[in-house]
Parts: C-alpha cells; sequence; structure tokens
C-alpha cells in the first residue's frame, strides 16, 4: 500500500490504498490509524482525491467523484452507498438508512458498518445522526464531526482563496 497525508482544518488526513483511494484516517479518534509496516509514502499520489478533499474543505465542492477501492460485506457496501446518496448539508438517522437498504429494523447493524466505514468524508458517515437528532458516536471524534457538518450547513467560515 501506499500513503500520503493532506493538510486539512482538522488536521492531517491520511490517504492510503494502491492504485485506488481504500482509506482515509482521520488524524485522531478512536479509528484513527497510522501507516503500517511495509507502507510506501508517496507525497504523488492520490492526486484527484487530494484535489477533491481540498475543494470540500474549501467549501466547493459538494459530491465527490473518486474511482474507490472500497472493501466490505454486502452488507456495509450497501449501507455505504446509501451513506453516499445523503445529500450534502443534511442528516438523517440510522434507521432511515436502515429503511433506505431495506433492512428497516437493522439500525444496530447500520450502526456497526457505519462506524466501519474506510473511506469517511468521502463515504459521508458524518452525515448519519441520532434518530433524537443528537450526534452519536463517530471514529475522528465528535469534534471532528461536527465540524464536519458545519462546515456542509455553512456556519465555518471558508478561507479566501
Amino acid at each position: 500500500m501506499i500513503y500520503t497525508y493532506l493538510e486539512t482544518p482538522i488536521g492531517p488526513l491520511l490517504l492510503a490504498g494502491e492504485e485506488r483511494l481504500r482509506k482515509i484516517s482521520f488524524p485522531g479518534g478512536n479509528k484513527a490509524f497510522p501507516p503500517e509496516p511495509g507502507w510506501r509514502r508517496d507525497d504523488e499520489a492520490f492526486r484527484e482525491a487530494r484535489t477533491q478533499l481540498t475543494e470540500y474543505f474549501a467549501g466547493k465542492r459538494r459530491q465527490f467523484a473518486l474511482d474507490l477501492d472500497i472493501r466490505g460485506t454486502p452488507f456495509q457496501r450497501r449501507v455505504w452507498e446509501a451513506l453516499r446518496g445523503i445529500p450534502y448539508g443534511q442528516t438523517c438517522s440510522y434507521g432511515t438508512i436502515a429503511a433506505t437498504i431495506g433492512a428497516p429494523n437493522a439500525m444496530r447493524a447500520v450502526g456497526a458498518a457505519n462506524g466501519s466505514n474506510p473511506l469517511p468524508v468521502v463515504v459521508p458517515c458524518h452525515r448519519v445522526i441520532g434518530s433524537n437528532g443528537k450526534l452519536t458516536g463517530f471514529g475522528g471524534g465528535l469534534p471532528t464531526k461536527q465540524y464536519l457538518l458545519d462546515l456542509e450547513q455553512g456556519r465555518v467560515p471558508l478561507p479566501l482563496f
């Protein structure tokens, strides 16, 4: 695997994969991870992903158009595809995602799949909140989740560039 880092307002994101982007890691939170032994750093890698993520954090991109190498169980992949359907700046509950994928009683399984999303931000798991409207766990930490939601809802001052 190759990896690089992208500086963002929430700290450096680790981007990893082979020919296509497979993983993103936040700088903190309970799902953060460092490069594994044997990974090779290449700061020229994932040029398009770096461009699109930079545009997102600058408030200029609302949807990602990347060729991803997303790996998971068929159920996880259905959940992650449903996450990609949540519009920019909006949120929904785990129950809504469960109903969307045709498994209305699978809210906990949806939560587990959401929590194992290997490509946060690009696959917007931060847009899923509790049915009571409150923020729930997030691999990058709740302050990061709040920042991403605030960014999308126009509550974060954007850079002038």
